[in-house]
């Protein structure tokens, strides 16, 4: 079984509810060893939007990465996601980090995801879960680009 990183993501509607539908959701296909703890974040890339609660969850899966992506977009359909400008609200966004060390670029999918590196949101539920992972182009830790990235201020325990 592969091991994935997910990132959940809401701010609209009840945010805590949409978080825990999710990771039930997921159940199906998706085996969730742990879930970070819950974090309020200022929106990225769009600013004029209610904060966000973000998660991060280590899982096994047997699904391939195009796969578990299918998989993450239907849950997010089933919930009532509507698609909206990009960096826009949602009620709930479910992205995949990485899975396993896999290295990919499709039109659909890029491994690890392409903006992690950059996005306290991602970094600090990802380094709180799986510090030791190593992202497999920049060789460093999940710790270590946290803590580089030191954008503390925008992403609070909840």
């Amino acid at each position: 079984m592969a091991q994935v990183f997910i990132a959940l993501g809401t701010n609209l509607g009840d945010r805590q509810a949409n978080l825990t539908a999710a990771r039930e959701m997921l159940a199906g296909k998706i085996r969730v060893e742990q879930a970070s703890a819950i974090y309020e974040t200022q929106p990225w890339g769009y600013l004029d939007q209610p904060v966000f609660l973000n998660q991060v969850l280590r899982a096994r899966t047997e699904l391939s990465p195009l796969r578990v992506l299918n998989y993450l977009k239907r849950i997010e359909q089933q919930m009532g996601r509507q698609e909206n400008f990009r960096y826009g609200p949602r009620l709930i966004d479910l992205d995949i980090l990485a899975y396993d060390q896999l290295v990919m670029q499709t039109n659909r999918l890029t491994l690890p995801h392409p903006r992690l590196a950059e996005r306290a949101f991602m970094l600090i539920p990802l380094a709180e879960v799986a510090p030791e992972w190593v992202h497999p182009v920049l060789g460093k830790t999940a710790a270590q680009l946290a803590a580089a990235l030191g954008d503390f201020e925008s992403v609070h325990r909840w």
